[in-house]
């Protein structure tokens, strides 16, 4: 397995976090307020630039108020079925 930040997995665990951040009409620099993080970091994120490790999946889950097993979710169906 790759170590890129490029994955398919990666892409569409991105996709699903940008998602729910626009479902809760909140711009990147609201959500990077609430994280006490710069704008960049979420922007950073959502663009595939940065990849987050699992603490801070869940804590950027959290403070989205969604469950990280939802994106858990995301990454098992963007595995192709040949490397399962």
């Amino acid at each position: 397995m790759t170590a890129s930040i490029n994955t398919p997995e990666m892409q569409a665990l991105t996709k699903w976090l940008k998602q729910m951040r626009e479902e809760q009409h909140l711009t990147m620099r609201a959500l990077a307020e609430r994280m006490g993080k710069p704008h960049s970091y979420v922007q950073k994120v959502e663009q595939g630039e940065r990849r987050l490790d699992v603490v801070e999946y869940v804590w950027y889950c959290r403070i989205l108020e969604i469950t990280p097993e939802e994106g858990l979710e995301q990454i098992k169906q963007a595995i192709p079925a040949s490397r399962d």
